[in-house]
């Protein structure tokens, strides 16, 4: 077998040195403070029957897709999927991706053009930024949910564009993954709006979780009508697999013809779409409990954080992700080894996935965690950093 070459070991290596290598572990059997699986609905038995039933009603006994939507994949709980998103969501269209790391790269990589101009947090996710980067945009950070950096350099940059016919993208998310926070977004729809500008949000970690049923901020703040593009992931609160991005119709025709990560991709499985599927309809039934449960724990949690004086440590959240900022990979990491060795399932975020000297315990909270697994989490927590 042919060895990875030199500079690639040494990269690797690099890396050791830096305490920043990842590599693949499994930890079963601890108490969970870490997945996305927010709701609980990754497990939840009612749902696995809930979609076995769901497969035999539509006749479905198919394993795979056979092909990519344009070819032989587009199957028949596509045609039931997209419209209940359409529905659960309040947009216009849905277009269904295998990830949203899928959907961010085929939107950003197709929709913005050559003169265009892209303005987008500093925070964004990995993929946003990837999808930019392969675009013919010229693209520009600005300071996290500062709107008065958004605007300096929408008018520094817009002043010296020397493309006649150009559009512009604001690009930010309702809670961002590795810090929980959320921007003003009536105040960015807003500016958006005023200037003809198109604001796209991805709202991977607030569906399910924020909502009234779990359909996001952007409908809770009835931003519906001055948001051009919206992503919403079903592998996180919904505990299934894929993504759709929600816009007009016309942006759906356009991702269909366009978007390569779209075109060029096996379709998804019967089963998981009927998952989906299963997993909205399930939310609009009982998904109430589970959300209060998780806002309960949420406000137990920064609760006991005041109770044994840590808040300071902790980046301001009312979201499912805390972040305990905790400086340097190697103390982050010993801190995450000691909450595993007492049965607690926490990862330390490392630089470069977040700016050096950030690094950081991200605690995820779940419907599921009892008040006793919470107040005793802090406690320790407390005591090691």
């Amino acid at each position: 077998m042919t060895q990875l070459p030199k500079k690639l070991l040494k990269v690797l290596e690099n890396r050791k040195k830096e305490e920043t290598f990842r590599s693949l572990n499994s930890h079963d059997g601890l108490i969970d403070f870490l997945s996305n699986d927010y709701l609980g609905f990754a497990t939840n038995e009612t749902l696995f029957s809930k979609t076995f039933q769901l497969l035999l009603t539509e006749s479905v006994a198919s394993n795979g897709s056979g092909g990519s939507r344009l070819l032989s994949g587009n199957h028949k709980l596509y045609k039931k999927l997209e419209p209940l998103l359409v529905e659960f969501y309040k947009s216009n269209a849905a277009l269904v991706f295998n990830s949203g790391y899928d959907a961010n790269m085929g939107l950003f990589s197709a929709v913005p053009q050559r003169g265009d101009l892209i303005f987008y947090d500093e925070f964004v996710h990995a993929s946003i930024r990837e999808g930019i980067r392969m675009s013919n945009a010229k693209a520009y950070s600005f300071l996290h949910n500062d709107l008065s950096s958004l605007k300096e350099k929408v008018a520094l940059n817009t002043s010296r564009n020397d493309h006649e016919d150009y559009a512009v993208y604001i690009v930010t998310e309702s809670v961002f993954s590795m810090d929980g926070d959320t921007p003003d977004l009536k105040a960015f729809a807003k500016f958006a709006t005023a200037n003809g500008y198109h604001l796209i949000v991805d709202e991977a970690h607030a569906v399910g979780v924020l909502g009234s049923n779990g359909e996001g901020l952007i409908p809770e703040l009835g931003l519906e009508k001055d948001v051009f593009a919206r992503t919403v992931t079903f592998g996180k609160a919904f505990g299934c697999h894929g993504a759709a991005v929600l816009g007009s119709e016309d942006l759906k025709d356009y991702l269909v013809n366009f978007a390569k990560p779209f075109i060029y991709t096996t379709a998804l499985t019967p089963h998981t779409l009927a998952t989906i599927i299963t997993a909205h309809e399930y939310m609009g039934e009982l998904g109430k409990e589970p959300k209060s449960l998780l806002t309960e724990n949420i406000v137990y949690f920064k609760k006991q954080l005041g109770l044994h004086k840590i808040e300071q440590f902790f980046i301001p959240s009312d979201t499912a992700i805390q972040g305990c900022i905790i400086s340097g990979s190697k103390k982050a990491k010993l801190v995450s080894k000691k909450l595993i060795d007492k049965g607690f399932n926490i990862k330390a975020i490392l630089s470069p996935t977040v700016p050096e000297g950030q690094e950081r315990l991200r605690i995820c909270l779940h419907s599921f965690n009892s008040k006793e697994e919470i107040g005793l989490l802090v406690k320790l927590l407390a005591s090691f950093i």
